[in-house]
Protein backbone atom coordinates (compact mmCIF):
# COMPACT_ATOMS: atom_id res chain seq x y z
CA UNK A 1 0.00 0.00 0.00
CA UNK A 2 1.48 3.60 -1.10
CA UNK A 3 1.21 5.97 1.63
CA UNK A 4 1.31 9.45 -0.13
CA UNK A 5 3.72 12.16 1.19
CA UNK A 6 2.55 15.77 2.44
CA UNK A 7 3.91 18.59 0.32
CA UNK A 8 5.62 20.95 2.86
CA UNK A 9 4.11 24.30 3.17
CA UNK A 10 6.63 26.07 2.31
CA UNK A 11 7.23 24.85 -0.63
CA UNK A 12 3.06 26.08 -1.04
CA UNK A 13 4.68 29.57 0.22
CA UNK A 14 7.25 30.07 -1.66
CA UNK A 15 4.78 28.93 -5.35
CA UNK A 16 2.48 31.34 -4.26
CA UNK A 17 5.33 34.24 -3.26
CA UNK A 18 7.29 33.65 -6.74
CA UNK A 19 3.59 33.96 -8.54
CA UNK A 20 2.92 36.89 -6.89
CA UNK A 21 6.23 38.50 -7.52
CA UNK A 22 6.60 37.23 -11.59
CA UNK A 23 2.81 37.57 -12.46
CA UNK A 24 0.40 39.54 -9.87
CA UNK A 25 2.89 42.29 -9.74
CA UNK A 26 3.82 43.37 -12.83
CA UNK A 27 0.21 42.76 -14.17
CA UNK A 28 -0.95 45.40 -10.95
CA UNK A 29 1.26 48.02 -12.19
CA UNK A 30 0.56 47.45 -16.13
CA UNK A 31 -2.89 47.94 -15.13
CA UNK A 32 -2.19 51.03 -13.28
CA UNK A 33 -3.89 54.17 -15.56
CA UNK A 34 -1.48 56.12 -17.34
CA UNK A 35 -1.56 59.84 -17.40
CA UNK A 36 1.09 62.71 -18.42
CA UNK A 37 1.76 66.12 -18.40
CA UNK A 38 4.51 68.23 -19.86
CA UNK A 39 4.67 72.07 -18.62
CA UNK A 40 7.18 74.75 -19.18
CA UNK A 41 7.87 75.29 -15.83
CA UNK A 42 9.01 79.60 -16.54
CA UNK A 43 5.71 80.78 -18.07
CA UNK A 44 3.29 77.38 -16.62
CA UNK A 45 2.01 76.76 -20.03
CA UNK A 46 0.86 72.93 -20.62
CA UNK A 47 2.92 71.85 -23.74
CA UNK A 48 1.58 68.00 -23.58
CA UNK A 49 -0.93 66.43 -21.65
CA UNK A 50 -2.88 62.97 -21.65
CA UNK A 51 -5.37 62.14 -19.50
CA UNK A 52 -3.95 64.90 -17.57
CA UNK A 53 -7.33 65.55 -15.54
CA UNK A 54 -8.11 62.26 -14.64
CA UNK A 55 -7.94 61.77 -10.55
CA UNK A 56 -5.39 58.62 -10.01
CA UNK A 57 -3.32 57.44 -7.09
CA UNK A 58 -0.44 59.72 -6.31
CA UNK A 59 1.50 57.38 -3.59
CA UNK A 60 4.43 59.27 -2.64
CA UNK A 61 3.95 62.26 -5.11
CA UNK A 62 1.92 62.92 -1.88
CA UNK A 63 4.83 63.99 0.12
CA UNK A 64 5.52 67.27 -2.05
CA UNK A 65 2.72 68.66 -0.35
CA UNK A 66 3.87 67.16 2.89
CA UNK A 67 7.08 69.25 2.61
CA UNK A 68 5.61 72.40 0.93
CA UNK A 69 3.57 72.75 3.85
CA UNK A 70 6.60 72.17 6.16
CA UNK A 71 8.44 74.49 4.56
CA UNK A 72 5.51 77.24 4.77
CA UNK A 73 5.43 76.51 8.26
CA UNK A 74 8.84 77.27 9.08
CA UNK A 75 8.71 80.35 7.02
CA UNK A 76 5.50 81.30 9.11
CA UNK A 77 7.99 80.81 12.16
CA UNK A 78 4.87 77.88 13.19
CA UNK A 79 8.41 75.60 14.01
CA UNK A 80 12.45 75.67 13.33
CA UNK A 81 14.55 73.36 11.27
CA UNK A 82 16.27 72.92 14.82
CA UNK A 83 12.88 72.02 17.16
CA UNK A 84 13.35 68.67 17.95
CA UNK A 85 10.49 66.45 17.42
CA UNK A 86 8.76 63.43 19.59
CA UNK A 87 7.60 60.71 17.33
CA UNK A 88 4.46 58.98 17.84
CA UNK A 89 4.02 55.22 18.06
CA UNK A 90 1.56 55.52 14.84
CA UNK A 91 4.39 57.82 13.00
CA UNK A 92 6.68 54.27 13.96
CA UNK A 93 4.81 52.18 12.56
CA UNK A 94 4.31 53.33 9.11
CA UNK A 95 5.09 50.65 6.22
CA UNK A 96 8.22 51.06 4.11
CA UNK A 97 10.00 52.96 2.93
CA UNK A 98 11.01 54.18 5.68
CA UNK A 99 13.40 55.86 8.08
CA UNK A 100 13.29 53.09 10.77
CA UNK A 101 12.12 55.83 13.50
CA UNK A 102 11.20 54.65 16.89
CA UNK A 103 8.31 55.39 18.96
CA UNK A 104 9.20 58.15 21.94
CA UNK A 105 12.21 59.02 19.89
CA UNK A 106 13.52 62.73 19.19
CA UNK A 107 14.87 64.15 15.86
CA UNK A 108 15.50 67.41 14.59
CA UNK A 109 12.48 68.49 12.26
CA UNK A 110 15.33 69.76 9.06
CA UNK A 111 16.27 65.54 9.23
CA UNK A 112 12.58 64.08 8.98
CA UNK A 113 12.19 66.83 5.99
CA UNK A 114 15.64 65.40 4.22
CA UNK A 115 14.06 61.84 4.96
CA UNK A 116 10.71 62.20 3.06
CA UNK A 117 12.39 64.55 0.55
CA UNK A 118 15.10 62.16 -0.72
CA UNK A 119 14.26 58.61 0.99
CA UNK A 120 10.80 58.99 0.26
CA UNK A 121 10.37 57.81 4.49
CA UNK A 122 6.98 57.56 5.05
CA UNK A 123 7.19 57.55 9.11
CA UNK A 124 8.91 61.03 8.03
CA UNK A 125 6.43 62.44 6.21
CA UNK A 126 3.89 61.31 9.25
CA UNK A 127 6.52 62.92 12.05
CA UNK A 128 5.80 65.96 10.03
CA UNK A 129 2.01 65.84 9.80
CA UNK A 130 1.61 65.70 13.35
CA UNK A 131 4.29 67.75 14.36
CA UNK A 132 2.37 70.88 12.85
CA UNK A 133 -0.88 69.98 12.88
CA UNK A 134 -1.26 67.63 16.05
CA UNK A 135 -2.49 64.36 14.16
CA UNK A 136 -2.32 63.15 10.72
CA UNK A 137 -6.11 63.89 9.56
CA UNK A 138 -5.77 67.43 10.82
CA UNK A 139 -2.47 67.71 9.10
CA UNK A 140 -4.49 66.29 5.73
CA UNK A 141 -7.06 68.68 6.07
CA UNK A 142 -4.38 71.74 6.01
CA UNK A 143 -2.97 70.20 2.95
CA UNK A 144 -6.33 70.29 1.18
CA UNK A 145 -7.06 73.75 2.36
CA UNK A 146 -3.28 74.22 0.29
CA UNK A 147 -4.46 72.47 -2.31
CA UNK A 148 -7.22 74.31 -3.17
CA UNK A 149 -5.15 77.66 -2.67
CA UNK A 150 -2.55 76.49 -5.66
CA UNK A 151 -5.10 75.72 -7.38
CA UNK A 152 -5.09 72.35 -7.44
CA UNK A 153 -8.99 71.42 -8.17
CA UNK A 154 -9.34 67.89 -8.26
CA UNK A 155 -7.03 66.99 -5.71
CA UNK A 156 -7.99 65.26 -2.24
CA UNK A 157 -5.33 64.09 0.30
CA UNK A 158 -6.13 61.82 3.19
CA UNK A 159 -2.78 61.23 4.51
CA UNK A 160 0.83 62.36 4.87
CA UNK A 161 2.27 60.01 2.78
CA UNK A 162 0.90 58.76 -0.22
CA UNK A 163 0.25 55.42 0.72
CA UNK A 164 -3.38 54.27 -1.51
CA UNK A 165 -6.41 55.45 0.90
CA UNK A 166 -9.93 55.81 -0.07
CA UNK A 167 -10.39 59.25 -1.45
CA UNK A 168 -6.64 60.18 -1.58
CA UNK A 169 -6.60 60.95 -5.37
CA UNK A 170 -4.93 63.97 -7.87
CA UNK A 171 -3.95 64.29 -11.16
CA UNK A 172 -1.39 64.44 -13.52
CA UNK A 173 -2.10 68.41 -14.20
CA UNK A 174 -2.27 69.07 -10.12
CA UNK A 175 1.04 67.39 -9.81
CA UNK A 176 2.59 69.69 -12.19
CA UNK A 177 0.96 72.71 -10.69
CA UNK A 178 2.04 71.58 -7.22
CA UNK A 179 5.49 71.15 -8.52
CA UNK A 180 5.98 74.47 -10.13
CA UNK A 181 5.23 75.73 -6.65
CA UNK A 182 7.48 74.31 -4.89
CA UNK A 183 10.64 74.77 -7.10
CA UNK A 184 9.49 78.60 -7.58
CA UNK A 185 7.88 79.12 -4.31
CA UNK A 186 10.97 77.53 -1.96
CA UNK A 187 13.50 77.70 -4.12
CA UNK A 188 16.20 77.62 -1.05
CA UNK A 189 14.88 74.43 -0.30
CA UNK A 190 14.84 72.52 -3.73
CA UNK A 191 18.64 71.66 -3.55
CA UNK A 192 16.67 68.39 -1.54
CA UNK A 193 15.42 66.92 -4.46
CA UNK A 194 18.60 67.14 -6.78
CA UNK A 195 20.50 65.33 -3.91
CA UNK A 196 21.82 61.65 -4.56
CA UNK A 197 22.54 61.33 -0.49
CA UNK A 198 21.93 63.23 2.71
CA UNK A 199 22.06 62.68 6.45
CA UNK A 200 19.30 62.12 7.95
CA UNK A 201 19.87 62.38 11.44
CA UNK A 202 19.79 58.19 12.42
CA UNK A 203 21.69 57.11 9.17
CA UNK A 204 22.38 58.62 5.09
CA UNK A 205 19.70 58.15 2.75
CA UNK A 206 20.01 57.66 -1.00
CA UNK A 207 17.64 59.56 -3.13
CA UNK A 208 14.95 57.68 -4.75
CA UNK A 209 15.39 59.21 -8.13
CA UNK A 210 18.75 58.66 -8.51
CA UNK A 211 18.72 56.87 -11.54
CA UNK A 212 17.25 60.00 -13.45
CA UNK A 213 19.90 62.53 -11.77
CA UNK A 214 22.21 60.49 -12.77
CA UNK A 215 21.35 59.92 -16.86
CA UNK A 216 19.33 62.90 -17.98
CA UNK A 217 21.34 66.00 -18.42
CA UNK A 218 19.67 68.94 -16.40
CA UNK A 219 17.65 66.55 -14.35
CA UNK A 220 17.49 68.18 -11.02
CA UNK A 221 14.26 66.72 -8.70
CA UNK A 222 11.64 66.12 -7.93
CA UNK A 223 9.80 63.00 -6.51
CA UNK A 224 9.32 59.67 -7.24
CA UNK A 225 6.24 57.08 -6.18
CA UNK A 226 5.05 53.97 -6.56
CA UNK A 227 2.21 51.81 -5.00
CA UNK A 228 0.39 48.85 -6.52
CA UNK A 229 -2.10 50.75 -7.12
CA UNK A 230 -0.60 54.11 -8.78
CA UNK A 231 1.69 51.77 -10.75
CA UNK A 232 5.45 54.11 -11.11
CA UNK A 233 4.88 57.96 -10.67
CA UNK A 234 7.33 60.75 -11.31
CA UNK A 235 7.42 64.28 -11.14
CA UNK A 236 10.59 65.72 -12.56
CA UNK A 237 12.45 69.09 -13.66
CA UNK A 238 14.93 69.83 -15.84
CA UNK A 239 17.15 72.79 -16.73
CA UNK A 240 19.40 73.41 -19.62
CA UNK A 241 20.48 76.89 -20.45
CA UNK A 242 17.28 79.37 -20.05
CA UNK A 243 14.60 76.53 -20.11
CA UNK A 244 13.28 74.56 -17.62
CA UNK A 245 10.77 71.92 -18.25
CA UNK A 246 8.32 69.56 -15.95
CA UNK A 247 7.12 66.16 -16.84
CA UNK A 248 4.57 64.48 -14.98
CA UNK A 249 4.09 60.62 -15.45
CA UNK A 250 1.01 58.66 -13.41
CA UNK A 251 1.04 54.65 -13.69
CA UNK A 252 4.50 53.92 -15.00
CA UNK A 253 5.16 49.84 -15.78
CA UNK A 254 8.71 49.98 -13.99
CA UNK A 255 11.31 52.42 -12.31
CA UNK A 256 13.59 51.94 -15.97
CA UNK A 257 10.24 52.24 -18.22
CA UNK A 258 8.60 55.21 -16.03
CA UNK A 259 12.45 57.28 -16.47
CA UNK A 260 12.82 56.76 -20.11
CA UNK A 261 9.33 57.57 -20.64
CA UNK A 262 9.87 60.67 -19.08
CA UNK A 263 12.56 61.03 -20.64
CA UNK A 264 10.71 61.29 -23.74
CA UNK A 265 8.88 63.72 -22.31
CA UNK A 266 11.67 66.10 -21.12
CA UNK A 267 12.93 65.86 -24.37
CA UNK A 268 9.78 66.60 -26.04
CA UNK A 269 9.62 69.61 -23.55
CA UNK A 270 12.65 71.27 -25.08
CA UNK A 271 11.79 70.82 -28.43
CA UNK A 272 8.53 72.69 -28.01
CA UNK A 273 9.55 75.39 -25.28
CA UNK A 274 10.70 78.57 -26.46
CA UNK A 275 14.81 79.19 -26.02
CA UNK A 276 13.59 82.39 -24.49
CA UNK A 277 10.25 82.84 -22.35
CA UNK A 278 9.39 86.01 -19.54
CA UNK A 279 9.77 84.29 -16.25
CA UNK A 280 6.40 84.35 -14.83
CA UNK A 281 6.59 82.78 -10.70
CA UNK A 282 2.99 81.18 -9.78
CA UNK A 283 1.43 83.54 -6.99
CA UNK A 284 1.67 82.55 -3.52
CA UNK A 285 -1.29 80.89 -2.05
CA UNK A 286 -4.03 82.93 -0.78
CA UNK A 287 -5.91 81.25 2.51
CA UNK A 288 -9.52 81.92 3.00
CA UNK A 289 -11.98 80.56 6.25
CA UNK A 290 -9.04 79.31 8.68
CA UNK A 291 -5.83 80.17 6.69
CA UNK A 292 -2.84 77.25 6.55
CA UNK A 293 -2.28 76.70 9.81
CA UNK A 294 -1.41 78.58 13.07
CA UNK A 295 -0.78 82.33 13.20
CA UNK A 296 2.26 83.21 15.04
CA UNK A 297 1.02 86.38 17.04
CA UNK A 298 3.97 88.94 18.60
CA UNK A 299 2.86 90.34 21.60
CA UNK A 300 3.89 93.25 23.82
CA UNK A 301 4.18 95.82 21.22
CA UNK A 302 3.36 99.04 22.58
CA UNK A 303 1.20 101.65 20.34
CA UNK A 304 2.02 104.86 22.04
CA UNK A 305 6.04 105.87 23.45
CA UNK A 306 5.14 107.32 26.29
CA UNK A 307 7.34 109.92 28.11
CA UNK A 308 9.14 108.69 31.17
CA UNK A 309 7.24 109.90 34.95
CA UNK A 310 9.41 112.65 36.46
CA UNK A 311 11.56 111.39 38.98
CA UNK A 312 11.31 112.67 42.57
CA UNK A 313 13.83 114.73 43.55
CA UNK A 314 15.56 115.63 47.17
CA UNK A 315 16.32 119.34 47.25
CA UNK A 316 19.12 118.33 49.99
CA UNK A 317 20.92 116.12 47.37
CA UNK A 318 21.21 119.24 44.81
CA UNK A 319 24.78 121.38 45.16
CA UNK A 320 24.84 124.84 46.46
CA UNK A 321 27.07 126.29 43.98
CA UNK A 322 23.72 124.62 41.54
CA UNK A 323 21.39 125.92 43.18
CA UNK A 324 23.05 129.56 43.23
CA UNK A 325 23.21 129.38 39.82
CA UNK A 326 19.60 129.00 39.38
CA UNK A 327 19.10 132.19 41.97
CA UNK A 328 20.45 134.67 38.72
CA UNK A 329 18.56 137.15 36.33
CA UNK A 330 19.28 134.41 33.71
CA UNK A 331 16.94 132.45 35.76
CA UNK A 332 14.74 135.23 35.88
CA UNK A 333 14.63 135.68 31.87
CA UNK A 334 14.13 131.55 31.23
CA UNK A 335 11.10 131.52 33.38
CA UNK A 336 9.62 134.48 31.06
CA UNK A 337 10.03 131.88 27.94
CA UNK A 338 7.90 129.58 29.98
CA UNK A 339 10.67 126.80 30.03
CA UNK A 340 12.33 127.10 33.28
CA UNK A 341 11.13 128.90 36.64
CA UNK A 342 13.46 129.83 39.81
CA UNK A 343 12.29 126.99 41.79
CA UNK A 344 14.19 123.96 41.46
CA UNK A 345 11.32 121.29 41.47
CA UNK A 346 8.77 123.62 39.10
CA UNK A 347 11.90 123.40 36.49
CA UNK A 348 11.62 120.19 36.37
CA UNK A 349 8.64 119.53 35.87
CA UNK A 350 8.46 122.11 33.61
CA UNK A 351 10.95 120.70 31.67
CA UNK A 352 8.55 117.43 31.62
CA UNK A 353 6.05 119.24 29.81
CA UNK A 354 7.95 120.61 27.38
CA UNK A 355 7.37 119.46 24.14
CA UNK A 356 10.75 117.42 22.70
CA UNK A 357 12.34 119.02 19.72
CA UNK A 358 15.74 119.25 17.85
CA UNK A 359 17.73 121.45 20.47
CA UNK A 360 21.38 122.01 19.90
CA UNK A 361 23.58 119.83 21.87
CA UNK A 362 24.07 120.17 25.82
CA UNK A 363 27.21 121.73 27.25
CA UNK A 364 29.52 119.54 29.50
CA UNK A 365 28.94 120.40 32.64
CA UNK A 366 30.83 119.71 35.96
CA UNK A 367 29.81 116.27 37.57
CA UNK A 368 28.79 118.37 40.71
CA UNK A 369 26.47 121.08 38.42
CA UNK A 370 22.69 120.96 38.29
CA UNK A 371 22.91 119.04 35.12
CA UNK A 372 24.09 115.61 37.49
CA UNK A 373 20.84 115.14 39.12
CA UNK A 374 18.53 116.49 36.05
CA UNK A 375 16.47 113.32 35.21
CA UNK A 376 16.31 114.31 31.40
CA UNK A 377 18.94 115.93 29.22
CA UNK A 378 17.10 119.32 28.76
CA UNK A 379 19.34 122.05 27.04
CA UNK A 380 19.79 124.81 29.51
CA UNK A 381 21.53 128.28 28.72
CA UNK A 382 25.19 128.74 29.11
CA UNK A 383 25.11 131.52 31.69
CA UNK A 384 22.49 129.64 34.30
CA UNK A 385 25.01 127.43 34.63
CA UNK A 386 27.97 129.50 34.46
CA UNK A 387 29.36 127.37 31.76
CA UNK A 388 30.95 128.94 28.94
CA UNK A 389 29.94 127.49 25.54
CA UNK A 390 33.12 126.05 24.27
CA UNK A 391 33.52 126.89 20.50
CA UNK A 392 33.07 124.60 17.18
CA UNK A 393 35.68 122.06 16.55
CA UNK A 394 37.14 123.81 13.49
CA UNK A 395 39.04 120.93 12.05
CA UNK A 396 35.65 118.66 11.58
CA UNK A 397 34.50 121.45 8.81
CA UNK A 398 34.34 120.95 5.31
CA UNK A 399 33.29 123.93 3.62
CA UNK A 400 32.27 124.11 0.15
CA UNK A 401 29.84 126.03 -1.92
CA UNK A 402 26.17 125.67 -1.37
CA UNK A 403 23.32 127.26 -2.53
CA UNK A 404 20.98 128.64 0.37
CA UNK A 405 17.54 128.04 1.28
CA UNK A 406 15.91 130.27 3.55
CA UNK A 407 19.08 131.46 5.48
CA UNK A 408 20.28 127.97 6.28
CA UNK A 409 23.58 127.66 4.05
CA UNK A 410 24.87 124.71 6.38
CA UNK A 411 25.07 121.20 6.32
CA UNK A 412 26.28 117.39 6.87
CA UNK A 413 28.42 115.03 4.76
CA UNK A 414 27.76 111.51 5.98
CA UNK A 415 30.90 110.00 3.08
CA UNK A 416 32.39 109.53 0.22
CA UNK A 417 31.21 105.99 -1.57
CA UNK A 418 31.90 104.49 -4.75
CA UNK A 419 28.96 104.71 -6.66
CA UNK A 420 26.17 107.43 -6.46
CA UNK A 421 23.83 103.96 -5.28
CA UNK A 422 25.36 103.50 -2.17
CA UNK A 423 25.67 107.23 -1.85
CA UNK A 424 22.00 107.84 -1.57
CA UNK A 425 21.10 104.03 0.17
CA UNK A 426 23.73 105.78 3.28
CA UNK A 427 21.35 109.11 2.89
CA UNK A 428 18.07 107.13 3.62
CA UNK A 429 20.03 105.08 6.25
CA UNK A 430 20.94 107.67 7.78
CA UNK A 431 17.99 109.76 7.70
CA UNK A 432 15.92 106.85 9.24
CA UNK A 433 18.75 106.53 12.23
CA UNK A 434 18.56 110.69 12.80
CA UNK A 435 15.32 111.58 11.93
CA UNK A 436 15.29 114.08 14.99
CA UNK A 437 17.63 116.77 13.64
CA UNK A 438 17.63 115.65 9.74
CA UNK A 439 14.11 115.37 9.29
CA UNK A 440 13.57 117.74 6.54
CA UNK A 441 16.74 118.81 5.35
CA UNK A 442 17.69 118.17 1.40
CA UNK A 443 19.12 115.25 0.85
CA UNK A 444 22.03 115.47 -1.67
CA UNK A 445 24.45 113.12 -3.84
CA UNK A 446 27.59 115.29 -4.85
CA UNK A 447 29.64 113.46 -7.60
CA UNK A 448 33.27 114.19 -7.03
CA UNK A 449 36.36 112.97 -8.75
CA UNK A 450 37.17 110.28 -6.35
CA UNK A 451 33.48 109.37 -5.86
CA UNK A 452 30.44 110.32 -4.88
CA UNK A 453 29.32 112.44 -1.58
CA UNK A 454 26.67 112.45 0.27
CA UNK A 455 25.08 115.31 1.75
CA UNK A 456 22.33 116.74 3.88
CA UNK A 457 22.11 119.94 3.03
CA UNK A 458 19.63 123.40 4.08
CA UNK A 459 20.43 123.56 8.02
CA UNK A 460 21.67 126.11 10.16
CA UNK A 461 25.28 126.06 11.80
CA UNK A 462 23.87 125.01 15.10
CA UNK A 463 21.57 122.07 13.61
CA UNK A 464 24.39 120.55 11.70
CA UNK A 465 26.50 120.45 14.48
CA UNK A 466 23.72 118.93 16.90
CA UNK A 467 23.36 116.60 14.10
CA UNK A 468 26.77 115.63 13.59
CA UNK A 469 27.32 114.97 17.75
CA UNK A 470 24.28 112.74 17.54
CA UNK A 471 25.44 111.24 14.49
CA UNK A 472 29.03 110.70 15.98
CA UNK A 473 27.35 109.15 19.33
CA UNK A 474 26.30 106.76 16.75
CA UNK A 475 29.22 106.11 15.70
CA UNK A 476 28.26 107.37 12.16
CA UNK A 477 30.78 109.36 10.61
CA UNK A 478 29.77 113.25 9.74
CA UNK A 479 31.53 116.58 8.89
CA UNK A 480 29.97 119.88 8.95
CA UNK A 481 29.60 121.38 5.05
CA UNK A 482 29.24 125.41 5.29
CA UNK A 483 28.88 127.76 3.19
CA UNK A 484 31.57 129.47 1.06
Amino acid sequence: MKVRRAVPARYGLFLLAAFWMLVVLPLSAAAAPYAALVMDARTGKVLHSRNADTRLHPASLTKMMTLYVAFEAVERGEISLDTKVKISRHAASEPPSKLGLKSGQRIAFRYLIRAAAVKSANDAATAIGEALEGSEAAFARRMNRTAKALGMSRTTFRNAHGLTEKGHLSTARDMSILGRHVLYDYPEYYNLFSRRSTNAGVREVANTNRRLLAAYRGADGIKTGYTRAAGFNLVASAERGSERVIATVFGGTSTSARNARVAELLDMGFKRSPTRATLKKPSRPVYTGGGAGKTVRVSGLTKISKRPRLRPVDATTIPENALAAVETPAASQASTSGVLSADITSALIEAQKTPIEATPAPTQVPNNSLAAVTPRPVMRPASLLGVVQPAPIEENEVVTRMSTSGGHQWGVNVGRYPSRYKAERALVTTALAEMATLDGTLRKVVKKPTGFDANFLGMTRDSADLACRRLAARNISCLMVGPS
